[in-house]
C-alpha cells in the first residue's frame, strides 16, 4: 500500500532553516543541497510501509501516535524527523536535529 506524504508548514520551515545553516557553516551550497537532497529523500520514503519506523518514545503524551525516523548524510544520524500516520496518509510535522529540545505537544 502506497501511503500520500505530506510535510507541514512547520517542518518545511525547519528543513529549510537547516538547509541555511548547513550552508552558512559549510561555505558551500552543494553541501547543503546535498543535506536536503538526502533529507528529501528520507520523508519520501515514507509513502513506503511508514508503519516500520519505530513510535517516538514520548508519543504516549501526544494525542496521536507520533513516529521518529532518524536521518544523517553522512555517517550519523543528525536529525529526527516526527511523523505520524492516519490512513493512507503520513504527516510530517517537524524535523529537529538531535541536539535540540524534544518534540513536545505544544509544537504541534
Amino acid at each position: 500500500m502506497m501511503f500520500h506524504v505530506r510535510t507541514s508548514e512547520f517542518a518545511k520551515r525547519e528543513i529549510r532553516e537547516a538547509a541555511a545553516w548547513y550552508r552558512a557553516k559549510s561555505g558551500s551550497i552543494e553541501v547543503a543541497d546535498r543535506w536536503l537532497d538526502g533529507i528529501t529523500s528520507a520523508i519520501a520514503s515514507l509513502s513506503q510501509n511508514p508503519d516500520r519506523i519505530p513510535v517516538y518514545v514520548r508519543s504516549d503524551e501526544f494525542d496521536m501516535e507520533i513516529r521518529e525516523l532518524l536521518y544523517g548524510s553522512g555517517r550519523r544520524k543528525t536529525h529526527r524527523i516526527f511523523f505520524t500516520i492516519v490512513g493512507d496518509q503520513v504527516e510530517v510535522i517537524s524535523v529537529k536535529h538531535h541536539a535540540q529540545r524534544d518534540l513536545t505537544p505544544d509544537d504541534i
